[in-house]
């Protein structure tokens, strides 16, 4: 076998696990289907079979980046560990009384999530701590005997400690994880100060206990992830965990905090559609992820990407803000709706068709696939509207099967609607389409943005084949297929940079701005995240930025500034000021000269100025030739086209025969091993020199 450094990326979906090889040689891929019950084995194949078809062996791997929804499906799914709460006396229902306000006040059947930790398994001990600091009481040794044999009758097996105001001083909850370890040492412990040491107990309390919930899945499979790859590739590439930040942690901080891998996976997606953006020239972006299981959206403006410190994780109702559980982490901000290829279509009772947000997943996966599944999904519609080619889906190594497609479809839409097969299908598509289009206008209201200017990136499984569609509904002129679209967020992995976040509440006002005690905090954070980045051994040279949240005294909410990279003085008060007003006049019109503004949390965010992993800049770089005559490998096929009102005639092109500059009118189908672009009836595609299909719409400027 040749020698060659490489790097390995895997992404573990709920219905495909995307294996991604880069070499100096160029980048292979692949697709398994994702086992849930060992989700490592899904990743053991895939890398044989990719080693073995770039002829490397497994000592040559000098980098593995894996991103994982292992940690929101545990919690989504109420699959994590025996968890229980250790907090202050008198806070034991914190987590029920969340905001103490209803988040649809109409709905007289209105429900939040049940709390990852059942009341029964909450307990106070005798502890208190003042906002300044001040230790008031400390839990008699009794207290914690007596706790850990309770704990242990009760089988629990992870434990989150959430004391209040433990972020201002954590010599209780220090105390506590001390004496638990000396008397429950099988447990898993997680103390809140080092999860989220910030102000909010409800916040804090809820991330702490997320963390707690998924830490022992989590761990487990980091650890039997770790030697399998050990043994299959023989080489000493550490392992590194894509986190929802868009950042590369190490596989032990991954272990100590997993609640920051819950949003992992889609992350590296946005960081592959900025990289794309920036090759095609695209200011304003939406960058749609479409795969088996859910589609994700994010807005990114002049490459950065939309973000936030608070994520909620299982929403009763996708799109109501209060409706889940709140993490407080960084995080790419992203709408996430159950629509994705696996998607299950039905009939409400009011005669409506529905899409999701139940899967068929990967088990048994769409009726399509031929592995026992009964109901009709997004992919089984796709296929009978004539998207799909049945004989050459992943390069024939699934071929699919049209007839139980078919009569899913009529048993469960069709025939309910009065409808024909073909209509039901249609139905289906358009109703996914619709619901991701509503998305992502909600979103851009909500961000007081606009969606019909922006560029649209297509990436995932499904994404190409609904991109122009979506497009279509939300008046965007122009979408963009790049290379390796189907394996675009594994992709992305590859050309993320090693990068951690930490913050910590210390509040301060303006008028008695001390800057002894925020340049001493803000060191204390900066070789924090030099600690925990240097475990993941970043090859490029690290830099890092500074902000704080800050707010008008008296204000419920903050706004987030970025601070000079300096060491502060007494004397910037000044310069605090402008930079506060600057960000608050243009999020809110208007300023209060004459009212004094509070800090609350002071953040460090260190990144590494990475390059491509295996030696070569991939994607940045890699052109594709022009090719001299006309390319080859053209073919037809009938597809529905709803722009067209009906059944057109598509010409199917190879992905690979296209050539650098060569243009098509739709209806078009290019096809490739992972995915197959939709060219509707009144876009052209071009082939761009890096490999980027660009889909423009004619007569729309």
């Amino acid at each position: 076998m040749a020698q060659s450094h490489c790097a390995i990326a895997v992404d573990i979906g709920g219905t495909f696990t995307d294996i991604v090889l880069e070499a100096t040689s160029g980048l292979l891929s692949t697709k398994e289907l994702t086992d849930h019950t060992a989700p490592e084995l899904s990743v053991l194949r895939g890398v044989a079979r990719l080693l073995a078809e770039a002829r490397v062996h497994g000592s040559a791997v000098t980098r593995f980046v894996h991103g994982t929804t292992l940690a929101t499906n545990a919690i989504i799914e109420r699959r994590g560990a025996r968890t229980a709460l250790v907090t202050t006396r008198g806070f034991r229902d914190a987590l029920e009384i969340a905001y103490e306000h209803r988040f649809d006040q109409y709905d007289l059947f209105m429900q939040r999530p049940a709390a990852l930790v059942p009341r029964h398994l909450r307990f106070e001990v005798g502890e208190r701590c003042t906002a300044a600091g001040a230790i008031l009481a400390t839990p008699a040794e009794s207290e914690w005997s007596e706790l850990a044999a309770t704990l242990r009758a009760l089988q629990v097996t992870s434990v989150a400690v959430g004391f209040l105001h433990s972020f201002a001083n954590p010599h209780n909850e220090i105390a506590a994880a001390q004496a638990l370890a000396r008397d429950l040492p099988e447990a898993s412990v997680c103390l809140s100060h080092q999860v989220c040491p910030e102000i909010r107990e409800y916040e804090r309390l809820c991330t702490t206990v997320a963390n707690a919930y998924v830490r022992p899945i989590i761990s487990g499979y980091l650890r039997r992830l770790q030697e399998a790859l050990a043994s299959q590739l023989t080489s000493h590439a550490p392992l590194l965990l894509m986190t929802s930040a868009g950042g590369l942690a190490s596989v032990e901080t991954a272990r100590r905090f997993p609640v920051r891998l819950v949003e992992s996976g889609p992350a590296g997606g946005v960081i592959f559609a900025r990289r794309v953006a920036e090759h095609v020239g695209a200011r304003q972006v939406v960058a749609f992820d479409m795969g088996g299981t859910t589609a994700k959206l994010c807005l990114i403006d002049d490459g950065r990407p939309q973000t936030s410190r608070l994520f909620e994780i299982d929403r009763a109702h996708r799109f109501r803000k209060g409706s889940g559980i709140p993490v407080r982490i960084p995080v790419i901000e992203l709408v996430e709706i159950g629509a994705g290829g696996g998607s299950i279509a039905s009939v409400d009772a009011m005669g409506r068709i529905t899409i999701g947000p139940e899967s068929a997943g990967s088990e048994p996966g769409p009726v399509c696939y031929g592995r026992g599944g009964e109901r009709p999904t997004v992919t089984d519609a796709d296929l009978l509207l004539g998207r799909i080619d049945p004989a050459t889906f992943g390069d024939g190594a699934m071929a699919l099967e049209t007839a139980p497609a078919a009569r899913a479809i009529q048993r469960a839409l069709a025939g309910p609607l009065n409808l024909s097969g073909q209509a039901a299908a249609l139905g289906i598509s358009e109703m996914v389409d619709e619901t991701m289009a509503s998305a992502v206008r909600i979103h851009a209201i909500e961000q007081g943005k606009a969606v019909h200017d922006r560029v649209l990136i297509a990436i995932g499984g499904a994404g190409p084949l609904h991109g122009a569609r979506l497009a279509q509904k939300l008046g965007i002129r122009q979408v963009v297929v790049p290379r390796d679209a189907g394996v675009g967020s594994a992709v992305g992995f590859l050309h993320t940079p090693v990068a951690f976040h930490c913050a910590r509440s210390l509040y301060q006002r303006l008028s008695r701005f001390d800057a002894a005690a925020i340049n001493a905090l803000i060191d204390k954070l900066v070789e924090e995240a030099r600690g925990i980045v240097a475990e993941a051994q970043p090859r490029g040279e690290m830099h890092w930025t500074l902000r704080a949240d800050a707010r008008y005294l008296g204000q419920g909410h903050e706004v987030s500034i970025e601070l000079p990279m300096h060491a502060l003085q007494d004397s910037d008060a000044p310069k605090l000021r402008r930079a506060f007003e600057e960000t608050y006049e243009r999020l809110y019109g208007r300023i209060f000269d004459d009212h004094d503004i509070e800090f609350l949390n002071w953040m460090v965010d260190l990144n590494e100025q990475a390059t491509s992993p295996a030696g070569n800049a991939g994607n940045d770089t890699t052109m594709v030739a022009a090719a001299a005559g006309s390319a080859t490998g053209s073919d037809s096929r009938r597809m529905i086209d709803p722009g067209a009102n009906g059944e057109v005639e598509a010409c199917v092109r190879r992905r690979d025969s296209l050539i650098s500059g060569e243009t098509l009118d739709g209806p078009a189908l290019i096809v490739e091993t992972q995915t197959t672009t939709v060219v509707p009836t009144g876009f052209q595609v071009c082939l761009e020199p890096r490999g980027h299909l660009v889909l423009t719409r004619k007569g729309v400027r």
